[in-house]
């Protein structure tokens, strides 16, 4: 199918029938009542619950280990699986909200992940545990990519839906963030096996919630998978996440970490070329050649490896170097949490009036101050001169994520929402990925740990300041004319 035939809505039907709550009909003056905050609750609740797993288990694991009696290599599975089939598995996800309906696939990923955490929560072994771990990582592959579809379905108006996106991308940084500190506490008085469990409630209500509120989706029936292309893009990003997992333990000169990378491009290369040849790609070549699609992508991949870099950095350095407990560390790391919130309302907000580039940029020079603050600090800088500059990295990713997803999202004709979510956070969880990889590789290989932690901040700096340069030349100022010279674009070709 060409391109151009796929940018109006193909509709075979909704998913499950009907128009539903999350879409007001209009009043007999012709205009839509105010619209409803119950789909953005459903939706981030179940992104936060998704992004909370990435983080929360990370101070579980030794106890998790002492308990079922595991193995290193099961120790890293546990925490590793989930974040290889949850990043392998985005495209996929995408492609079948696209086809099947985003609120029917999310609602299908929210049950998956939901019984995959009773699972983990019963585990009998540290091999159940793992499995359990997969497929919770497959229910997250299913809610992400549908969650901004949903959003931009039950939000039409720009102002209504620059908000929900800023307010879903504070989750990640809350969630991740917030991880550590939630854990240490769950661990320490109720048991490991509450990490998991507290999973159950939010799953149930955000499941009530989606389908009491959130409308059902059109359906792109004649859009098929290209299972080849699913398959290579899995093969590129489990290849790759594998590879800088291992790079941070046996360091990037190691000849299993070159083989890995190689492959990575093997099965990207391979990729692109299904992409050029398929007759109904999965994120068709003219799409990724917008600069809008592509530019705030390469951002959010930035932006990504900064904050998450600087995330585990700064764990790393408060528990080793400054001996404080997982839960003083959450505590510690509190301060770039706390202002996630607000920056992502108030860039909501004043995206009607700025438009999304100047956001975007602005908080990528706010993220890149501030990690270069830390840099420039000092060896073993006091506690003190530390919170602004967590701060700033915070307020600066949060501040500018609502601009990057509204740029990708109004860049994709509406037949292809779920992947373009898709293609954004599997850029994000790729820039996450490389960010932590590699503040582990620097610390590991530093001559003194204070040393490791400056270079990895002065790199994360530059990350934001080299996504701030991208966002100025390929973010739009307004995401409405965008979206309308994008349907021209492609009418013309």
């Amino acid at each position: 199918m060409p391109f151009a035939e796929s940018e109006p809505d193909s509709v075979d039907g909704g998913d499950g029938g009907g128009g539903g709550p999350g879409s007001p009909e209009p009043s007999a003056d012709g205009r839509r009542p105010a619209a409803s905050s119950a789909p953005l609750l459903a939706v981030c609740a179940g992104y936060f619950m998704v992004i909370l797993d990435v983080t929360i288990i990370n101070v579980a694991v030794p106890v998790v280990g002492r308990d079922l009696s595991a193995s290193l290599t099961g120790i890293q599975w546990i925490t590793d699986g989930y974040t290889l089939v949850f990043a392998g598995l985005l495209m996929t996800g995408g492609a079948l909200g696209d086809r099947f309906g985003n609120r029917r696939v999310f609602c299908a990923g929210v049950v998956v992940f939901t019984l995959a955490s009773a699972a983990c929560a019963f585990a009998p072994s540290a091999s159940f545990l793992v499995g359990a771990r997969l497929v919770e990582g497959l229910g997250a592959a299913l809610i992400v990519p549908g969650s901004l579809a949903l959003l931009q379905e039950a939000y039409p108006a720009p102002a209504a839906r620059s908000r929900a996106f800023g307010l879903w991308g504070s989750m990640a940084g809350i969630a991740a963030s917030a991880g550590p500190l939630l854990g240490g506490l769950l661990v320490s008085t109720v048991g490991w096996r509450w990490v998991f469990l507290i999973n159950l409630p939010v799953g149930v209500v955000c499941l009530a919630l989606t389908l009491r509120y959130v409308a059902p989706s059109p359906r792109h029936a004649d859009r098929s998978l290209d299972w080849p292309a699913q398959c290579a893009v899995l093969a590129a990003v489990a290849l790759l996440t594998a590879s800088l997992n291992e790079a941070g333990r046996r360091g990037w000169s190691d000849p299993a970490v070159l083989a890995g990378l190689g492959l990575t491009v093997v099965a990207a290369a391979a990729f692109v070329l299904r992409e050029r040849l398929a007759r109904c790609p999965a994120l068709p070549p003219r799409l990724l050649r917008r600069r809008a699609m592509s530019g705030a992508a390469a951002a959010g991949l930035l932006f990504n490896f900064g904050f998450y870099g600087m995330v585990f950095t700064a764990s790393l350095d408060f528990q080793h170097q400054r001996g404080l407990s997982a839960l003083e560390t959450g505590l510690a790391l509190f301060p770039a949490v706390a202002v996630t919130m607000f920056a992502s309302v108030l860039s909501g907000r004043l995206s009607r009036r700025t438009g999304d580039r100047p956001l975007v940029v602005t908080g990528m020079l706010l993220g890149a101050a501030g990690l270069a603050g830390w840099a420039a600090a000092g060896s073993e800088p006091a506690y003190p001169l530390l919170v602004a500059p967590m701060m700033a990295a915070g307020f600066g990713t949060s501040f500018a994520l609502t601009g990057a997803t509204a740029t990708v999202m109004g860049a994709a004709p509406p037949a292809y929402a779920g992947a373009a979510s898709a293609l954004f956070n599997t850029a994000r969880q790729i820039g996450s990925a490389t960010g932590v990889a590699l503040g582990g590789s620097l610390l590991a290989s530093s001559a003194d740990y204070a040393t490791g932690v400056r270079v990895s901040m002065a790199i994360g700096a530059v990350a934001y300041l080299l996504a701030a340069v991208i966002a100025w030349r390929c973010v739009p100022e307004k995401a409405g004319r965008t979206r309308k010279a994008d349907r021209a674009d492609v009418r013309s070709r």
